[in-house]
């Protein structure tokens, strides 16, 4: 008991990768019992990101919400929750449904669409995305030899924008 308080007291690590996992796993299914959702979480890590996946249910769009809002907060929740209890990791991805997936995949299609579109007119091409579509748009870009995107602006009015390479 005593080194435990110390190792926390000194700031050192107290809870390793598999046990932060495991905590992880363990966190998400009490908070979905409080929905009244039982259900397995599939946990597995994945270059240091704890990815959470809830299988479809019944009660898939309340616990995504609106926008996705509730599965955000919770993803939230759980990742600064372990931040506190000084965990090994503490970045968490959780996907409901393979709700992020779907969502993943239709960005994707939407890059191709707006890259096809720059090459066609050479206009370059502004959207308005959140962090984690910026991501997926930036990846699309890096397949193209003669496309570049770069982000600008601050906080939630930060823009993806999509351009050709000059050559």
């Amino acid at each position: 008991m005593h080194h435990a308080l110390w190792q926390s007291v000194l700031g050192e690590e107290v809870m390793d990768t598999q046990e932060s996992i495991d905590f992880a796993k363990k966190y998400l299914e009490d908070l979905l019992s409080f929905f009244g959702v039982n259900t397995a979480v599939e946990a597995t890590c994945e270059e240091d990101v704890i990815e959470l996946i809830v299988p479809s249910t019944e009660f898939n769009s309340v616990l995504i919400g609106r926008n996705a809002e509730t599965l955000r907060s919770m993803q939230y929740t759980i990742s600064t929750t372990l931040r506190n209890k000084n965990a090994a990791l503490t970045r968490v991805n959780l996907d409901i449904a393979g709700y992020k997936k779907q969502r993943a995949e239709k960005v994707a299609e939407q890059a191709r669409e707006w890259i096809e579109e720059v090459r066609r007119t050479g206009d370059s091409h502004v959207a308005d995305l959140n962090a984690a579509d910026r991501r997926i748009v930036h990846r699309i870009a890096d397949e193209y030899d003669d496309i570049r995107t770069f982000s600008e602006g601050e906080g939630r009015d930060r823009r993806i924008i999509i351009a050709q390479k000059s050559s």
